[in-house]
Formats: C-alpha cells, sequence, structure tokens
C-alpha cells in the first residue's frame, strides 16, 4: 500500500499506553526504619493469616527470633505437638471390634436399666475377676528361697512390707552393737542379712 492510498489516512494509531506504575510498598514496620516493607512476616500465634512487613534486613531479624510457642508452658507445648498429630482433630480409641467405645450416655442408660439386668452385669463381671484370680500363676518356692523366710521367722510368701519390718526388727535386735558382741547374736545377725538380700534379689521384696 502506497503512502497516497485513501486507505492510509484511515488507519489510526493509538496513543502509546502509559506503563502503570506498581504501588508502592508499605513502609517497614520496624521502629525506627523507613525502608519499604516489602517482605511478609507471620504475626504469630493465634493471628494466623496475618502478616508483618519489614524491609530485608528486618525480615531477617525478625524471622531469626520468632518463636510460634513464645508464651506457652512445656505442658502446653507438649499438647499441642500430640495434637498436631492428628491435625487437632479429636480423637477417640476404638473398641477391638471396631465399633465406637460407649458413651457417658450409654452408661447413664446402663446404670438407669432394671434391676435384675444391673444383677445379670454385676454376676458377670465377678465371674470374670474370679476368672482371673484362678488364671493367676502361683509361684513355687526354691529351697533357699523358704529357708530364708523361716530365718526371718515368717510365713513363706508373706508380702514385702512384711519382709521388710521383719527385717528391720531382727537387725534391731541383733545388731552387735544392742548384745555387747556377743558371738551368737552375731552369727543370727549374719543370718538374717543373708535371707533378706535372697529375697529382695528373688523379687519378693
Amino acid at each position: 500500500m502506497s503512502s497516497s492510498s485513501k486507505y492510509f489516512d484511515s488507519i489510526r494509531i493509538s496513543a502509546s499506553k502509559k506503563t502503570r506504575a506498581e504501588p508502592e510498598a508499605a513502609p517497614c514496620q520496624w521502629a525506627g526504619c523507613d525502608k519499604p516493607g516489602t517482605h511478609k512476616a507471620p504475626a504469630g500465634r493465634n493471628r494466623e493469616g496475618q502478616y508483618f512487613h519489614f524491609c530485608i534486613d528486618h525480615v531477617r531479624e525478625y524471622n531469626k527470633n520468632f518463636n510460634y510457642f513464645s508464651g506457652l508452658s512445656d505442658s502446653e507445648i507438649a499438647k499441642f505437638q500430640k495434637d498436631a498429630i492428628t491435625g487437632h482433630r479429636p480423637t477417640w480409641k476404638a473398641a477391638s471390634n471396631g465399633t465406637p467405645p460407649r458413651t457417658s450416655n450409654s452408661f447413664s442408660q446402663l446404670r438407669s436399666g432394671s434391676a435384675a439386668s444391673q444383677r445379670r452385669l454385676h454376676g458377670v463381671f465377678n465371674t470374670f475377676q474370679e476368672g482371673r484370680a484362678r488364671a493367676a500363676p502361683v509361684r513355687r518356692l526354691k529351697t533357699l528361697e523358704r529357708k530364708a523366710f523361716v530365718t526371718l521367722e515368717l510365713e513363706a510368701g508373706a508380702s514385702a512390707d512384711k519382709i521388710k519390718a521383719q527385717y528391720k526388727l531382727l537387725v534391731k535386735r541383733h545388731h552387735p552393737d544392742s548384745n555387747g558382741g556377743d558371738r551368737s547374736s552375731e552369727e543370727r545377725f549374719r543370718e538374717v542379712l543373708q535371707a533378706y538380700n535372697l529375697l529382695k534379689k528373688a523379687g519378693f521384696c
């Protein structure tokens, strides 16, 4: 198309668009700083989605000292970490068959049931407890263990509290300082010590 063409005059050239100026950044929120706040930093716990605006130098300083758990006790931090495993969603233990556990309302309904139902439940519980007691293995004493009980003047299988109390009593009674160096008392004193140590190693006290 020549420059003298009638179509040449009809071509309209739009004016050049002005380059849009980018919005100026807010000033740095660090006290005493007048640089542009071009970098965001989290505002902290319980203010998720909120940010401070700092310049590059002060955002580095802020992030270096930022502690999300500031102000929380050790127990509160431990609870937060435990809840974080499940995404802070409530959880509960399932029964062995995969069904949800009974709620307090379920137990309330059970308690408010008929007397016959409660008696049946009580009987089942007692039967279960008796079965557990029968299933508990009875430990047979070894010869030295039985002899140690005799030395301490105790019945076989006495409780740990009785063993300790009797040991203290016999030590006090047969200690050489309490008997003026009596040789027979010293021998009895050594027997008591040996018997007690044997029962202690065997797990009776």
